[in-house]
């Protein structure tokens, strides 16, 4: 069945979506999607277009839904950044990789990561070997060090910071840091 055989139907093969032009079955689908969760301009026209809704109407919709302010990907990504470093301590590097992956155009990124500075990354990083460190106390100094530089590595840490952070972590709590098991700090050179 091809657009033009519509009609006054739905998409075919989704019953559910409303009677009418693709515009209306269009603003339907974002409209469901946007009551679940909120959605980059990208995600929706990604689900319009598997839906089968032709592109000049699925632009014309996202358009409109974004003259009205119901797409910001500026607000999404804003929110983004502050709840995914705040809640599982992702650092910027990752936040940005998750945030393309969504579709943000990179300078909409740059903004929103530009507000996790140094320090704010430095003290999830903390947090996370904080509280991490208890449950690494009956493994081997080796074993420790790769849980705690890999679970800071896995979220997007740098090296320089993993290290220094795993290296002070432990020697906080009486641990002699000694070898980091090929975890060693970067040389700066002058």
């Amino acid at each position: 069945m091809r657009p033009s055989d519509w009609g006054a139907g739905a998409l075919p093969g989704h019953p559910e979506d409303a009677p009418g032009d693709p515009e209306s079955v269009a603003r339907g689908i974002c409209l469901r999607l946007l009551t679940m969760q909120p959605r980059t301009r990208a995600e929706l026209a990604a689900a319009l277009s598997r839906r089968g809704v032709p592109d000049d109407a699925a632009g014309t919709v996202l358009s409109r839904f974004t003259e009205v302010g119901l797409i910001d990907d500026r607000a999404f990504a804003a929110a983004w950044v502050d709840s995914r470093h705040a809640g599982r301590g992702l650092s910027r590097r990752a936040l940005a990789a998750e945030l393309r992956r969504r579709g943000v155009a990179g300078e909409i990124v740059g903004e929103a990561v530009a507000v996790v500075d140094t320090e704010a990354e430095e003290r999830a990083a903390r947090q996370l070997v904080d509280r991490r460190l208890a449950s690494t106390r009956r493994l081997d100094q080796p074993a420790r060090v790769r849980r705690l530089a890999g679970m800071l590595a896995r979220r997007g840490y740098p090296g320089g910071l993993v290290v220094r952070v795993v290296r002070e972590a432990l020697a906080a709590e009486g641990t002699d840091p000694g070898d980091l098991g090929g975890w060693e700090e970067p040389q700066v050179e002058d």
